[in-house]
């Protein structure tokens, strides 16, 4: 964010708050454009715009933090994968006059830390805004148009529907990934051996799994934070590949030959209607 900020021509003070002061030494050694890093959650006291980019599972915690440091006027939003339990955790702990917008940029890589940031993260992506129908529009838009100038796409829906949007491209893609990564593993000493895997990977495999390499703090959160979407749409999941699995025993090609040709169809007429940004981030990064 800092580093697009920059980009787009931004004087703004840019504050970092963050715990660990290993973390700091980081984001000092990395160079980031920011004018100022801290630990102490008082360099929040004249910020206009608070962005939360922590593990959901912190969010109570950094609500706490942050409670008594936000002046008033405050807008206050975040880049978590889950927005339900962003307002449930966050919410209940900022002070009157301050507003929560949720927020989501749906742009990442498998990358994570200080150095991982680039200018143009956001550059043609989505950023999802799912605001509480008590929320001023006045502060809103100003969020909407805070992204806007990092060069992404807007959209607004509810908390509810986002989750479980992202429940079916983002977390659960997410967790097939970091599963045959495991189910490859735990086969050596089988017939095949962990070299081999990496060996002999076509592409396919090597872009599919290279997602399993993303932060896994921040995964545990996100699933844990919206599991209920997720086991919804993995129990869908489940049963189609238990179809799948039955003709295959069966011998029933023509079964498999309608599926395949019926989702790649699929396939193109999503990329037709929506085709995907060229450069900047990856296609199912994390947040």
């Amino acid at each position: 964010i800092a580093h697009a900020l920059r980009a787009a021509g931004s004087r703004a003070d840019i504050r970092v708050l963050e715990r660990d002061e290993a973390m700091v030494a980081r984001v000092t050694a990395a160079g980031l454009p920011v004018d100022r890093v801290s630990c102490d959650p008082a360099v929040m006291k004249v910020a206009d715009l608070v962005i939360l980019a922590v593990p959901m599972g912190a969010y109570g915690d950094v609500g706490r933090a942050l409670a008594g440091q936000l002046k008033a006027g405050a807008i206050v939003t975040d880049v978590g994968s889950t927005k339900r339990h962003a307002i449930a955790a966050l919410a209940p702990h900022l002070p009157e006059g301050t507003v929560f917008v949720p927020g989501h940029p749906v742009a990442g890589t498998e990358h994570s830390g200080p150095e991982a940031g680039f200018a143009d993260l956001f550059a043609g992506r989505w950023t999802i805004l799912t605001p509480p129908a008590v929320t001023p529009r006045e502060a809103v838009e100003k969020v909407a148009a805070f992204w806007r100038a990092l060069g992404a796409k807007v959209e607004e829906m509810t908390p509810d529907h986002h989750d479980r949007v992202m429940a079916v491209v983002s977390h659960i893609p997410h967790l097939i990934a970091y599963t045959i990564v495991g189910t490859a593993s735990d086969m050596e000493g089988d017939d095949v051996s962990r070299r081999e895997v990496m060996k002999y990977a076509a592409g396919g495999f090597r872009d599919f799994t290279r997602i399993a390499a993303s932060d896994p703090v921040m995964w545990r959160d996100i699933f844990l934070a919206n599991h209920d979407a997720v086991a919804d749409v993995l129990a869908r999941l489940k049963a189609d590949l238990a179809r799948l699995e039955q003709a295959m025993a069966e011998g029933d090609g023509r079964m498999l030959e309608e599926w395949f040709t019926r989702t790649r169809a699929i396939r193109r007429g999503v990329l037709a209607e929506e085709p995907m940004p060229s450069g900047g981030a990856n296609e199912d990064g994390p947040p």
